[in-house]
């Protein structure tokens, strides 16, 4: 199949793993030290890259109709990475800034997740990746404190900004390793 898979729109509010342990993948963002996201992002992505380097074809399969193929969840991570930096960018420069709203499912259609060249999607996810956690790496001690709101009006600190941003690639990957 080349067509991007479409799973039902997730309403869920996942800001509540900043509160308890993810039922699902078992991530605990209490246990998580901030200060340790770029290792995790940077281990995260190594992952990725690895995973990327398979058999086309089984990169681009849906093995379920309400979810993406492994390509499209790499696809997906390379551009959580970006708009994560572009978003922590703006909590650095700015008072409280408000991010205009991103829909996963509508960047998946747009961006033709699953027509990507699995390669090159490792190359630029390495890339993402390496350029969050260097910037992550650079926030100063009074930087952690500083705040910034999603569209829906989720609030965040840099600190928990870094322990939500982490469970998403660590939760797609456990996504494609559970088939």
């Amino acid at each position: 199949m080349s067509e991007t898979a479409v799973p039902e729109h997730d309403e869920k509010d996942w800001t509540w793993v900043l509160e308890q342990p993810c039922h699902e993948c078992g991530f605990v963002s209490a246990e998580f030290d901030p200060a340790e996201v770029g290792f995790a992002i940077r281990s995260n992505a190594r992952a990725w890259v690895a995973l990327l380097e398979g058999d086309e074809a089984e990169l681009r399969a849906h093995r379920r109709a309400d979810r993406w193929s492994d390509l499209e969840y790499g696809v997906h991570v390379r551009d959580v990475f970006d708009l994560y930096l572009e978003r922590l960018g703006l909590m650095l420069t700015l008072d409280d800034p408000l991010y205009p709203n991103w829909d996963q499912n509508q960047a998946a259609i747009i961006g033709a997740y699953n027509g990507q060249t699995p390669h090159v999607v490792a190359l630029d996810l390495a890339a993402a990746a390496g350029s969050l956690a260097d910037a992550f790496e650079a926030v100063t001690a009074d930087g952690w404190g500083r705040t910034g709101r999603r569209g829906d009006g989720a609030s965040f600190t840099v600190e928990s900004f870094a322990r939500y941003l982490i469970h998403d690639p660590v939760h797609h990957l456990w996504d494609v390793n559970r088939g």
